[in-house]
């Protein structure tokens, strides 16, 4: 590595990264190990810190590794328990990501792009419009910010037990830097999370959703379906127009789903918009086929259209007994956070945010 060449992003590399900068550094091979381990296991944020690494191979690192975290500039606590953290990246841009406890389980949300481009009509994050995927290391330290929060507090704070993609932005529109983080998460000298205990939600880039099944089909899958038409899903989500409902439910079909697991439908209901009865008789017949699960979210309000509004607890109650009448998993799923503006689809780093800029490369694009 050139003297003048750009610091290694360390908490990006997989444990094989990690040995190739091993290699590359002259090192012996198993300080990669210790090195990862430092890294995912403990959190550390700068190489000073790996103290069993001696004093000179810690400066030497530190000259040539990139550990800088992400910064939490907010950490708002609902009454329901929902903590939502608002971090800055090196570059000024803003993210958020939700602890939503659930008895001795603590589950975190992720983002994995700053803003998202889907402009789906009922989310918050669409008004940011994308700016740009975050990197497997901004990813990854997600976890490690929200970790080290609660460990001064784990005598009475359960530890993260379930990891959901679905903060802000597209998961399969970032989908290598994505993946390049579950590894990172499941390995077991870091995080040592189980990819059971995984799940990455999509609005339906079918594309992705094969490339998934490819890659990662032990990770769980959601869709974001929330119509039962082409005509309102199209409404709803413009991402519809691309890939309507029928290239979409094929693409589940054909999807190598593990044994005994099911994907994950979450349905935002929209009153007099995607709750009708109509609708509760369209949706088994549109999941025939696929081992599916449904989860039934009230709207939360985000701010963009007050046109939408959630339907009464009787209506989605309603909706879900039709739904289980024909022998479909369904769930209620009660929203969390609203009161910090937590809760699914209201997640857009804050209204108080400073406008975001991104670096031009020479060709003037986003570098």
């Amino acid at each position: 590595m050139s003297k003048h060449a750009k610091p290694v992003a360390l908490r990006g590399l997989t444990l094989e990264g990690v040995q190739g900068l091993v290699r590359e550094l002259g090192l012996p091979a198993w300080r990669a190990g210790q090195i990862f381990a430092w890294v995912h296991g403990k959190g550390v944020t700068e190489a000073g810190a790996m103290s069993n690494l001696s004093r000179e191979l810690r400066a030497h690192l530190a000259g040539r590794v990139d550990l800088s975290p992400l910064v939490v500039d907010a950490d708002l606590r609902s009454a329901d328990g929902t903590r939502k953290l608002r971090l800055r990246c090196a570059d000024g841009a803003a993210v958020e990501t939700v602890l939503i406890p659930d008895g001795d389980k603590l589950t975190q949300c992720l983002s994995t792009q700053v803003g998202c481009g889907l402009a789906c009509a009922f989310c918050a994050t669409a008004t940011l419009g994308y700016r740009r995927d975050l990197t497997a290391g901004e990813i990854v330290d997600q976890v490690y910010r929200a970790r080290a929060l609660l460990e001064p507090a784990a005598d009475r704070a359960p530890r993260i037990s379930n990891l959901v993609f679905m903060g802000m932005g597209e998961p399969l529109n970032n989908l290598d830097h994505v993946l390049t983080a579950v590894e990172i998460l499941c390995t077991d000298t870091g995080a040592n999370f189980s990819p059971r205990r995984i799940t990455i939600s999509t609005a339906g880039v079918v594309p992705g959703i094969a490339e998934l099944g490819r890659r990662a089909p032990q990770v769980g899958l959601a869709i974001s379906l929330n119509a039962t038409s082409d005509e309102v899903r199209g409404r709803l989500m413009p991402i519809n127009k691309r890939w309507p409902l029928a290239a979409l439910m094929e693409a589940l079909r054909r999807y190598p789903l593990p044994r005994r697991r099911r994907i994950t439908f979450e349905y935002v209901l929209l009153a007099g918009i995607n709750d009708s009865f109509q609708d509760a008789r369209r949706l088994p017949r549109l999941l025939d086929g696929i081992p599916a699960k449904v989860n039934l979210i009230a709207y939360n309000s985000c701010g963009r259209d007050e046109a939408f509004k959630p339907p009464t607890d009787e209506t989605v109650e309603v909706f879900a007994e039709r739904l289980r009448a024909k022998d479909l998993a369904t769930f209620v799923r009660q929203s969390r956070g609203r009161d910090i503006a937590a809760a699914c689809g209201q997640l857009a780093a804050g209204a108080d945010v400073e406008p975001w800029s991104p670096s031009l490369d020479d060709s003037g694009q986003p570098g």
